[in-house]
């Protein structure tokens, strides 16, 4: 079973397709498609896989995913409770590089846009100024109709091509791969998102899949090109820097919470993903709030 392929349905007056989507909480699974995906998270937070990149996202996470790009949005636990009240609201626009004719990317003044969809390769993060561009002419295009949404999202993309606010998420050697089997990762991720907090010993998983240590290691990191252990930590500093900014804990209590046994190693992990140490992790988000 390859990775789950998805291919919305377009409307028969239009080339591309645009979707607004609320839920109590996305449920896409691990999955790819061959349209190239700008995606807002308009409403929601939780954690991003894309390709070989794990990071945590909030309300206006904006980003460019190019074709045949693995990717899943899972949102924090508390969306799954039968007592929550949160929901998630994404705003997306899927569009192939054919979908205006075959050579149109090729014109002289597209340049700048087929550049720009060649570095969506390796997933693009949108800050800054355009960021904030990009997610209004988004909204308005919820009320607009097909003929003037095209002309929005050509001036998007136009926008987004000349612009510095691009951040490459995935690795310089990632290769997007659409062989393997999806509902095993799917396993995998949904496993270490319930029990990242605790200790996880890698062959737990492994023999929930059937899988030995040696086989199942190789597996993750054909899929994620990381290593099990890796991973496990970047989803533990990404939960701890969500407890920094909330200010609500002592630095030794956002260690025990994020699943790691003593404060050093929780330092040593953190200063090595993050560049700095928790305390100045939390200054700097704190003077940009204040």
């Amino acid at each position: 079973m390859r990775p789950q392929l998805h291919k919305l349905p377009i409307e028969s007056d239009a080339s591309f397709l645009f979707k607004v989507l609320e839920l109590d909480h996305f449920a896409n699974p691990w999955h790819f498609h061959k349209e190239y995906e700008l995606v807002l998270i308009d409403k929601s937070r939780g954690t991003r896989f894309i390709g070989d990149n794990v990071s945590h996202f909030e309300d206006g996470d904006l980003c460019l995913i190019g074709s045949n790009i693995p990717h899943l949005y899972r949102n924090n636990e508390e969306y799954y409770s039968r007592k929550s009240t949160a929901a998630a609201r994404s705003i997306f626009v899927h569009f192939t590089k054919d979908f205006l004719g075959s050579q149109f990317f090729d014109l002289p003044e597209m340049k700048l846009v087929s550049k720009m969809l060649e570095r969506s390769s390796l997933a693009l993060e949108v800050q800054g100024k355009t960021k904030k561009y990009v997610v209004s002419r988004l909204q308005e295009m919820i009320n607009e109709k097909s003929p003037q949404r095209l002309i929005s999202l050509l001036e998007i993309l136009m926008r987004m091509s000349g612009s510095n606010d691009l951040k490459p998420l995935l690795s310089s050697g990632f290769s997007a791969s659409t062989t393997g089997d999806s509902e095993k990762i799917n396993k995998v991720f949904e496993f270490i998102m319930k029990n990242y907090t605790e200790e996880i010993y890698i062959q737990d998983i492994a023999s929930k899949l059937n899988m030995s240590v040696a086989a199942f290691s190789r597996y993750f990191k054909h899929h994620t090109r990381k290593t099990f252990s890796d991973y496990v930590t970047e989803i533990r500093i990404g939960h701890a820097c969500r407890m920094l900014m909330e200010n609500n804990y002592s630095i030794s209590e956002i260690s025990y919470h994020s699943g790691f046994d003593n404060l050093s190693n929780f330092y040593r992990h953190f200063k090595k993903i993050t560049g700095i140490i928790p305390k100045e992790y939390r200054g700097r988000f704190l003077k940009t709030i204040d």
